[in-house]
């Protein structure tokens, strides 16, 4: 737990969470508290600290309370001489000080509200080092004076002048490198954020380590982080300012190792780079899109997906008005058995929190209406410093002080029954928070009253104490669980992405949010006001708390429509008979319908993938005179047909190791080639806007398809339909009986639909299903087309150049695209979004894939295999001299063969 974390560093009684908010803690002295009675002095011997706003006295003695005097309250601050008499009895000098007030912390060292003793009073302090005592004094009265100075914004000027002028005046001690050799890289001055504090130093950047050095030595003389340890660094906006770095030596763990806030943006950067140099062996940087696929896949769970989402939105566990947002998922707190096979049982994550009660609603839509501009239909948020304390303040307590200046809040409206805030966040008139990622974590804790507070009795007479959990959980541990499988469940993995939208995506902003009812306060949004702009610092100031306190949006991930998550009832998907797909070489000719047979095929196509980088090369032929075009195999394996801008079509024997046969259309190039589901007929698309039947028994050309008004480019084959890709800008669609195309007669085509587009069409490809279609233009777009209708369901223009290759995943989920761009593309067929694009080093021409891996062929001549999820290349395989032009795999993704520019044609096979 983050706050858990923070104070693990410290074991001391003295927190900053004692200051003020926005307070420094300069320095200290050990020192005695001196109080005169009748009979004698008393000293307590402790910390004297001085920070920014006020004076404090840590106790060595913990039944002691600590003691705060506001400077403000300051009557007058005086330097007492030592006695000098030599015939009186030596005195040290002391620090006087007259005060309005006095503020008692951790009395008996119990965590309570603070308490205040208001009246003149003079406290007396005595340093254990006499000499120091002047100096301390005219620091103290120059703090005293900004402090009482009457604008806020000049106080705050002139207490930033003494730390910057302190911090000029230190440096980073080289003493505490862990070894001689470390050569330093970089130091600047920066602060370390922790939730509702910050402390200023020194960092130290070397070859091995990252060291920060507080000014005043707390928690610790110097705190170290190995570079070598380092797996994320996110750079953060800090009070609305990119100045913000965080870096986490853990995947998974939403808590970070130290957050820094450099004093300008530049310091940042070149840090933020530095550590990058160090990640290159560990990871990639990810982007939103990439976790989107690896979420979608299911290789990420929707807690560690969230979690992502809220780093990548500048949502930090070390700033609470940026606390990283969890929904509420569930609506039913009343029943005995939690039933997650009813809808009922969930919220609806269409909505956000204010809009899931209709008549709160109309209320607020009635307020908005009549609202001058900028309108908004919450006046609170659904995150907050305020909300995420009112969560956590049995852990965190002290915190909970800090932000109300001493105080809990009213017993009543404490965190007491998960039930009870949930039904207030329906019905109450202000109140639409959202959860905190503790809801569904390990640590029960913020759940119990662990720490014996005192939290305040409520008006029924009962005393706040452990939170009161739903009847379907037994315990705290037991509620954790069963809320964490909630968010696992069927329901909300096919509900989340729609919660998505709302806050990290499309439904955040504009038209969208007011359609969605998800308009909150302006000030709340990335950019809704320049601070710096606002001239008087005293508005500036109280412009950014207000900000601050109030909660912000997240960052904007998403600009258009999030796509559902694949859930395991969509796996089922109808597999294709077409030998357009990749053929097995089992010598059945026909899929056994059999489902463990299909668990089977599945879980070999698994392992293979698994095994690709395995893949090594059988033999090679060079049997064109020009580039290979296409590949196409007989079912049974034995003979392997391809096609070449030389115009021929030539038939190669596997187990004679030879080409057999050599046909010739006409003198143009054939662009591509397919087999037909009897296994008797060969399909080759010609440049000379023809395409071209092959009997394999007659061992002849068949029948002639004269159908386009410029080259054909690609095809693709189901169920009796023919499609046929020109550069002439049309797909269209034929019908054709397969059985007369086996016998000697003239084949009869029907031309079903002519699909339109804007530029010539250069490639094409069907899922498994033969339900969708997906065409890649020369101008760069790839277009979907539902097959029964023949209308546009998605459109991307996803390249700068000629697309090459696109293809399903074998989900139908997904679209690859390749181009001359360079880039691989990743589209959500259900949104038609470019959810992942990565930059390959060169164009790619052809590719294999099974939906997170890539076997792709380059414009090099190498076969490179890709990891979608991670965006990165992890094997590369020699193979052509010239690009790789064509590829072909099985059905059990155990063979491959690849034609290529140098007009060789390779076999490959996986080697176990």
């Amino acid at each position: 737990m983050a706050f858990l974390k923070t104070r693990e560093r410290t074991k001391e009684r003295f927190s900053l969470l004692l200051l003020d908010l926005e307070e420094y803690y300069f320095e200290q002295h050990t020192a005695y508290h001196v109080t005169t009675s009748s009979t004698k002095d008393r000293k307590v011997r402790g910390s004297f600290k001085v920070c920014s706003r006020s004076v404090i006295f840590d106790p060595d003695d913990l039944e002691e309370p600590i003691l705060k005097i506001p400077l403000r309250d300051c009557k007058k601050i005086e330097f007492v001489e030592k006695e000098s008499n030599p015939f009186n009895e030596p005195k040290p000098s002391t620090i006087s000080i007259l005060c309005g007030q006095v503020i008692y912390i951790k009395e008996s060292n119990v965590i309570a509200p603070y308490r205040i003793e208001r009246g003149t009073k003079r406290m007396t302090f005595q340093l254990e080092v006499w000499s120091k005592t002047e100096d301390v004094v005219q620091t103290l009265l120059q703090l005293h004076r900004s402090s009482c100075l009457d604008k806020l914004g000049d106080q705050t000027a002139m207490i930033a002048a003494n730390l910057q002028s302190r911090l000029a005046r230190s440096s980073f001690d080289k003493n505490c490198f862990q070894s001689v050799a470390e050569k330093p890289h970089m130091e600047c001055k920066v602060e370390m954020v922790m939730p509702l504090v910050s402390n200023p130093g020194h960092i130290c950047i070397t070859d091995e380590n990252l060291y920060f050095q507080p000014l005043n030595g707390y928690p610790e003389q110097v705190i170290q982080i190995k570079l070598h340890r380092v797996r994320r660094i996110y750079k953060r906006r800090h009070g609305l300012r990119p100045l913000g770095l965080e870096v986490f030596c853990t995947e998974n763990d939403f808590c970070s190792d130290i957050y820094l806030k450099f004093y300008n943006t530049a310091d940042r950067d070149e840090i933020y780079y530095y550590i990058a140099t160090f990640l290159e062996n560990h990871m990639t940087e990810h982007t939103a899109e990439s976790y989107m696929l690896q979420w979608q896949r299911g290789h990420l769970s929707n807690y560690q997906y969230l979690l992502h989402l809220n780093n990548l939105a500048d949502r930090s566990c070390n700033d609470l008005s940026q606390y990283p947002v969890f929904p509420w998922v569930i609506a039913d707190y009343t029943s005995t058995q939690l039933d997650m096979t009813n809808a009922t049982t969930f919220r609806d994550l269409t909505k956000p929190v204010g809009a899931l009660n209709k008549e709160r609603l109309d209320r607020l839509l009635a307020r908005y209406r009549g609202m001058p501009e900028p309108r908004f239909m919450y006046g609170s948020h659904y995150s907050s410093p305020g909300y995420v304390l009112f969560y956590l303040v049995r852990v965190a307590p002290e915190h909970m002080l800090c932000l109300q200046n001493g105080r809990y809040d009213h017993a009543d409206r404490m965190f007491n029954s998960i039930g009870e805030t949930w039904k207030n966040c329906l019905d109450g008139a202000t109140d639409f928070k959202e959860l905190i990622p503790e809801f569904y974590g390990n640590d029960a804790s913020f759940l119990e009253n662990r720490l014996s507070l005192d939290l305040g009795r409520r008006q029924n007479g009962c005393l706040v104490n452990d939170v009161v959990l739903p009847s379907w959980a037994s315990d705290a541990s037991d509620f954790l669980q069963k809320h964490r499988a909630a968010l696992e469940s069927q329901y909300v993995s096919e509900h989340l992405h729609e919660w998505i939208d709302l806050v990290f995506g499309f439904r955040q902003r504009g038209s969208e949010a007011v359609a969605a009812h998800n308009v909150f306060h302006p000030l709340t949004y990335e950019g809704g006001i320049d601070c710096d702009s606002i001239e008087d610092p005293d508005q500036r100031i109280a412009m950014l708390t207000q900000i601050l306190e109030f909660g912000q949006t997240p960052k904007q991930l998403f600009s258009s429509p999030h796509p559902q998550r694949i859930t395991p009832r969509f796996h089922n998907i109808t597999r294709s008979s077409s030998i357009n797909s990749p053929v097995s070489e089992l010598s059945s000719a026909s899929q056994s319908e059999d489902s463990s047979f299909e668990d089977l095929t599945e879980e070999s196509r698994k392992m293979a993938w698994a095994n690709m980088s395995n893949l090594k090369p059988v033999s090679s032929h060079k049997i064109h005179k020009e580039a290979v075009t296409g590949i196409t195999v007989t079912r049974d394996g034995a003979a392997v047909f391809s096609t070449s801008q030389d115009s021929t079509l030539k038939m190669f024997s596997k187990e004679l190791k030879d080409f057999q046969r050599s046909m010739s259309f006409s003198n143009m190039a054939l662009s591509s080639c397919l087999m037909l589901a009897d296994g008797k007929t060969v399909v080759c698309s010609s440049w000379d806007n023809n395409v071209y039947f092959y009997s394999i028994p007659y061992g002849r050309r068949q029948d002639t398809l004269m159908g386009h008004d410029d080259a054909v480019s690609k095809m693709c084959w189901f169920d009796d339909k023919l499609y046929t890709a020109s550069w002439d800008s049309t797909v269209k669609v034929w019908q054709c009986a397969a059985h007369s195309l086996t016998s000697h007669k003239r084949s009869q085509f029907e031309l079903l639909a002519e699909l339109e587009h804007d530029a010539g069409v250069n490639t094409i490809g069907l899922n498994a299903a033969g339900t969708l279609l997906v065409s890649g233009c020369k101008d760069g777009t790839a277009t979907i087309w539902d097959t029964s209708s023949y209308g546009t369901l998605q459109q991307a223009h996803c390249h700068s150049g000629t697309i090459h290759h696109v293809a399903f995943s074998p989900d139908s989920r997904h679209v690859l695209s390749v181009g001359a761009d360079s880039c691989m593309n990743v589209i959500d067929v259900q949104t038609g979004m470019v959810i992942s694009s990565v930059k390959a080093g060169e164009e790619q021409r052809c590719f294999c894939w099974d939906g997170s891996s890539v076997l792709c062929g380059g414009q090099s001549g190498e076969l490179l295999l890709w990891d979608l999820l991670s965006n990165t290349v992890t094997t590369r395989i020699a193979a052509h001299s010239g690009a790789v032009t064509a590829m072909w795999m099985n059905e059990l993704c155990t063979t491959v063969i690849t034609g290529g520019e140098d007009r060789q044609m390779i076999f490959w096979k996986l080697q176990s």
